[in-house]
């Protein structure tokens, strides 16, 4: 596909894309997710064949499944990661505190645990992009990720805080 070819395209799908995002996300996110694919597709360039419409659609809808997964793991996380004896309230005062600690642990990892922990549950990636990522497998992924949590969950909860 020529790159005046593909312009066209997206002039033709763009609006259905949009639509179809829009039964998802809002309206912020669904111009973002299609911006994201066409980008995506745009790198596929010389191995696209008109008409791209179909796989369009569907990596705007999976796209748009992957962004309401991610924000519904991000409302669970606090509740579901959190020890206990940490103060999850914005109106805590050691809230600020804890993180700090938190983080200081993080960085204390081994670089590749301390990546991978970020892309996770800072960045939101799923398990096979990072091992894209970083060169791996899932299952290598997933055992550092693993080891990396319960590095940080050992050290937070054995060293005394700062007072």
């Amino acid at each position: 596909m020529t790159q005046e070819e593909y312009k066209d395209e997206v002039r033709r799908i763009r609006p259905k894309l949009l639509s179809v995002a829009r039964r998802y996300v809002d309206d912020d996110d669904a111009e973002d997710t299609v911006q994201d694919v066409l980008l995506r597709l745009w790198q596929m360039l010389d191995q696209l064949r008109l008409p791209i419409d179909a796989l369009a659609t569907v990596l705007v809808r999976n796209h748009c499944i992957t962004l309401l997964r991610k924000q519904r793991r991000a409302a669970e996380l606090p509740a579901a990661t959190v020890p206990d004896g940490f103060p999850v309230g914005a109106d805590d005062d050691n809230a600020e505190e804890y993180l700090d600690r938190l983080m200081t642990i993080v960085e204390r990892l081994p670089s590749l645990q301390q990546t991978i922990l970020r892309l996770r549950h800072i960045e939101g990636m799923e398990m096979a992009d990072i091992a894209r990522l970083t060169g791996s497998n899932e299952v290598a992924v997933r055992k550092a990720l693993s080891r990396a949590r319960q590095a940080v969950r050992q050290k937070f909860l054995n060293e005394v805080p700062p007072e």
